[in-house]
């Protein structure tokens, strides 16, 4: 797995496009924007030129967060996702988290089943994601962790740091 550039750009958001409802990504010049976010880095698993799979992440002092992981859909099943996620969660010395989609489909219990299967907890707090960009609707996700589930307290840690550093976004107030 190696560092991605934005010359990787066009490749990875073509996967991005195909692997990800319109309201969890940000259009194209947006998401291309985030490669100048000092916490923001993209990994990904190649075959000479042709971009595999990829990892966009953004490191936080307390935690690593995966915001997308995505592998060509023609490449699925046969190992690639779970090497680059194990690779990424080995070579961090603090958490790894990221968000899933509430286990209501086949398809969201299926990818909890895959994140499970590579050492990660679900966690049971509620958590939308907030709108990812003009035009964009928040989504009920949940948040998944490397090394165990979390507490409250860690859980409301994450979900702050998401909120302002990934999103933009104010805190949700509490009833």
């Amino acid at each position: 797995m190696e560092k991605l550039t934005i010359h990787d750009f066009d490749a990875l958001f073509s996967i991005m496009e195909k692997s990800f409802p319109t309201d969890e990504f940000r259009p194209y010049d947006e998401q291309k924007a985030l490669f100048s976010k000092e916490r923001y880095s993209v990994y990904g698993e190649k075959d000479g030129t042709r971009l595999l799979g990829f990892l966009s992440v953004w490191d936080f002092d307390d935690f690593f967060y995966v915001e997308h992981f995505a592998v060509d859909s023609a490449l699925r099943g046969g190992g690639i996702g779970s090497k680059m996620l194990s690779s990424l969660v080995a070579a961090q010395k603090r958490p790894t988290c990221l968000e899933v989609e509430l286990p209501e489909t086949d398809t969201a219990r299926r990818r909890i089943g895959f994140y499970v299967r590579n050492g990660f907890f679900l966690n049971e707090y509620d958590y939308i994601q907030p709108a990812i960009s003009k035009g964009r609707l928040p989504v009920p996700l949940r948040i998944m962790t490397s090394g165990g589930r979390i507490t409250q307290a860690d859980f409301e840690k994450i979900r702050t740091a998401l909120y302002k550093e990934v999103y933009g976004a104010p805190l949700p107030t509490k009833r």
